[in-house]
């Protein structure tokens, strides 16, 4: 794939980690509270509803009656409102700062599964503090029915799960454990999502994991991101992404974008052209197809040349699932070191009652840690192959 200009590396793109980790988790999050209030519609229904698109935070769909109003009451979508994007990906953050090191599928059992169910916190949406649970979507509570009550292998407990974007939306904490190491994301990303989804849905899980690591690499640029996912995607997913981004290197704005872009991912999509109206074949299992969520992100990554506020801005007012592609859209940028604006981030940590700012500390630390661990193993290992005549160890 070749892009209409060149991307050139800029001088963010040698941030050290610790901006890195924060880029994308605040960057997540911001995206994610800008993309909430206008979920489910489309670009032209965006259009009219706001006379023009959307350039930052703005207030729910239905204004004053989102309490009552249809299909999204009583969640309080807007107004810098975090949803359940934000509150899955802290709650990984949290596993991780519990075991200290990688996680797998019996991670989640063990952790993520008890901190929906037992430990109330405060849900932006709903406006009062409440179970986790009580919030996340009902792919989301799959987890909780196949692993606490079904007592499922957690390797496995996510077939049968509908197939969506529900695990690829928190895996952004994966791409920064494994920071520039793409491949051993993709791997830990998929060893974690088998609790949650399967075929395209963990998939994509890998690949967003992937894509995040890679733009954490020195002098990462949102073609350099796109190849390593390209590299690791399997089937739909890689087809997808393929046709997504090269679609995308035509454009420089995402206005000209938002249609073609939706015209390339629509032959993988099984959702369909009415987002409110699934079609029969919607989220099962396939070879053939992908989640829409992971190749747009990618695409408005491309199509922004790597700008945080452009990316965002296009997943935003792309429509459908556009808080899943903005919170995607918003680590990736993050990650390659864009800066995300100052004013949307304190906005959305004062509406959201949120501290942002503390996960990306803890992840900033396991992760340094969990390095320390894998240099620690891997000599482990070198000095074993060595001593079985398989190479020579040097210092």
């Amino acid at each position: 794939m070749q892009p209409k200009a060149p991307m050139q590396p800029k001088a963010h793109q040698n941030t050290p980690l610790d901006e890195r980790i924060t880029g994308a988790l605040v960057g997540a999050a911001v995206g994610d509270a800008l993309g909430g209030p206008v979920e489910g519609y489309s670009p032209e229904q965006i259009l009219e509803r706001h006379a023009g698109r959307v350039h930052g935070v703005v207030g729910p769909w239905h204004g004053d009656d989102w309490r009552t109003a249809r299909p999204l009451a009583p969640y309080h979508k807007g107004d810098g409102h975090v949803t359940d994007d934000t509150l899955m990906t802290h709650a990984l953050v949290r596993v991780y700062a519990r075991v200290r090191d990688h996680l797998d599928a019996y991670a989640i059992a063990d952790h993520l599964v008890p901190d929906l169910m037992t430990a109330p916190r405060w849900i932006p949406e709903l406006e009062a503090e409440a179970l986790p649970l009580q919030r996340v979507f009902l792919a989301e509570k799959w987890l909780v029915t196949r692993i606490h009550y079904g007592h499922a292998d957690p390797r496995e407990a996510g077939t049968g799960n509908i197939v969506n974007c529900g695990a690829a939306m928190y895996m952004a904490p994966v791409g920064l454990v494994n920071a520039a190491d793409p491949r051993a994301a993709y791997a830990e990303a998929l060893d974690i999502a088998g609790a949650h989804q399967s075929s395209y849905g963990r998939e994509a899980a890998g690949v967003l994991a992937a894509g995040v690591a890679a733009a954490c690499a020195p002098g990462a640029t949102p073609d350099s991101v796109v190849s390593r996912c390209l590299a690791l995607a399997k089937d739909g997913t890689r087809a997808a992404i393929e046709r997504v981004c090269e679609e995308a290197s035509r454009h420089t704005d995402f206005e000209s974008a938002l249609r073609p872009l939706r015209e390339a991912v629509a032959p993988y999509d099984t959702v369909g052209p009415d987002y409110r109206s699934p079609s029969l074949g919607a989220r099962r299992p396939s070879r053939l197809h992908a989640i829409e969520e992971l190749p747009v992100a990618l695409g408005m990554l491309v199509v922004a040349r790597g700008d945080y506020r452009h990316a965002v801005l296009g997943a935003v007012n792309y429509g459908r699932d556009c808080d899943s592609i903005a919170t995607m859209a918003g680590a990736l940028a993050g990650a390659l070191g864009s800066p995300v604006p100052e004013d949307w981030a304190k906005t959305v940590a004062e509406a959201s009652r949120l501290d942002l700012w503390e996960p990306a500390a803890t992840l900033t630390a396991v992760a340094r840690e969990i390095f320390g661990r894998d240099v620690a193993r891997r000599r482990a290992h070198e000095q074993a192959f060595a001593s079985l005549g398989g190479a020579a160890c040097s210092d």
